[in-house]
């Protein structure tokens, strides 16, 4: 039957394949591998949503080989990527559909790349028209193809330490931005010294695009947030709720909500988003059970990290620590938490326990091409 049927019709199929069973049929035979390559498979993640579910990749926070290890949600194992193509350690800034924004571990000035970890893909993007040190880091996809091979995306760049025109080093106040289509760097206005300072020193280089705003936390006395208005070039700052208690605090974007996750010591951690005139509603706790076994029997939530993609908002400390998973489910009406075990072995082999940075990404095996 398979052989009776048109490269296209064959595609289809395929594109209903999670991207673990897709790379699976491409080795299976010469025909598959042929159909594969004549129609590329370039799925918009929306004709089977559990399959096309986002992917957790951790990443270590120090330099322990070139690896990071993945979460299949579907099949609920874990997989290790092999980063030998990589020319240099890196650690993830944002994903950009099927793409991670990287920059090199191994240099203060900050050099941004490209990297789909599935295909092996390494791109280096232009150097900055200013270099800059710890500067913050903001990501704009522009078009609906969000899952497509090359979307159409923007990058801020604000703050960050510069050479002095009389030597030394200042704040710099320049905004630079680059765009994919034209992969040029661009500087597009200004940031107030006072933004420039706090996104320098307080943030943790992490951005939130929601309606046309970027946002950046700061701990800086007590956790605040930053905003940049893209189509007015304006900054304003706001607080967040219990701002001097908390001992983590992570922006998200949830339903197309700026949504905020921290934890107070001995407390609970929640979950809030943000409504008309900032004011901040809870809207999640993290259930108890839940807590207690993500933290381990201890009481503060200081090293607990957190991420989110569309649908899905994980709570993670470790490699092996597990983690805990707010989902959309697919009536679209409800969310509900999992929990999922941490990395312990691969193939039979045992995994050490890591610090880890992590980050969700859809799996496409289509080549970028930008």
């Amino acid at each position: 039957m398979w052989s009776n049927l048109p490269f296209d019709v064959q595609a289809k199929i395929f594109s209903f394949l999670s991207p673990d069973s897709l790379a699976r049929a491409r080795s299976a035979c010469r025909n598959w591998y042929m159909c594969a390559q004549t129609y590329p498979i370039t799925t918009s993640f929306a004709v089977s949503p559990q399959h096309h579910q986002a992917w957790f990749l951790a990443l270590p926070t120090r330099n322990r080989g070139q690896h990071c290890y993945v979460h299949n949600p579907v099949t609920d194992n874990w997989h290790m990527l092999s980063f030998d193509f990589l020319p240099d350690p890196v650690r993830p800034v944002a994903p950009i559909g099927s793409l991670i924004l990287v920059r090199p571990t191994n240099s203060t000035v900050l050099q941004l790349a490209l990297c789909n970890p599935f295909t092996r893909q390494f791109r280096y993007l232009p150097m900055l028209n200013i270099t800059r040190t710890n500067p913050a880091v903001g990501v704009v996809t522009l078009d609906s193809a969000q899952h497509g091979p090359n979307p159409h995306f923007q990058v801020y760049v604000a703050g960050g330490m510069s050479e002095a025109p009389h030597g030394g080093a200042t704040y710099e106040s320049k905004l630079e931005m680059y765009d994919s289509v034209d992969d040029t760097w661009y500087i597009t206005g200004f940031v107030p010294m006072e933004f420039a300072v706090r996104l320098t020193v307080w943030t943790p280089n992490e951005s939130v695009y929601s309606n046309g705003v970027l946002y950046w936390m700061t701990s800086a006395r007590a956790y605040s947030v930053m905003g940049f208005e893209i189509g007015a070039n304006t900054w304003r700052g706001f607080s967040v709720p219990m701002a001097d208690k908390l001992e983590f605090a992570v922006l998200l974007c949830r339903n197309d909500s700026l949504t905020l996750a921290g934890g107070t010591s001995g407390g609970e951690a929640c979950i809030w988003e943000l409504k008309k005139g900032d004011r901040w509603d809870l809207i999640q706790k993290v259930p108890t059970e839940m807590g207690i076994k993500l933290l381990g029997g201890k009481s503060s939530w200081a090293n607990t990290k957190c991420v989110g993609s569309e649908g899905v908002i994980c709570l993670y400390r470790e490699l092996g620590s597990g983690m805990g998973v707010w989902r959309e489910m697919k009536d679209k009406a409800t969310w509900a938490w999992s929990w999922v075990e941490g990395c312990h072995f691969i193939g039979g082999k045992q995994v050490q326990n890591l610090p880890i940075k992590g980050v969700f990404l859809r799996p496409n095996l289509y080549p970028f091409a930008f």
